[in-house]
């Protein structure tokens, strides 16, 4: 799941990632947004909840990104905006933040 909150005082939003996987150890986003480099995610409720990541964004724009799941394994977020081909044949997931 992907959410963005917007501050009144500033021009930029957060976004707040956000995956459930039950098989994996771990769990990162690699965005565009940080230069495709993954930024591991932290479980949350005393590591049996979600993974989560906050990360603050330009407003107007568009964030491209996917999940990378124990480092191998990668997900595209069904709460996602839109889906935008990749040069590696795949998808990834895009929010717009207004």
């Amino acid at each position: 799941m992907v959410s963005t909150r917007y501050f009144k005082t500033r021009n930029e939003a957060e976004v707040i990632f956000e995956i459930d996987p039950s098989d994996a150890e771990s769990a990162a986003v690699v965005a565009e947004s940080h230069g495709w480099t993954p930024r591991q995610m932290k479980r949350t409720r005393r590591g049996r909840g979600p993974f989560r990541l906050k990360v603050r964004v330009p407003r107007n724009s568009a964030v491209q990104f996917r999940y990378l799941l124990d480092g191998a394994r990668w997900e595209n977020d069904e709460a996602a905006d839109a889906y935008w081909p990749n040069p590696l044949g795949s998808d990834n997931s895009v929010v717009f933040i207004d």
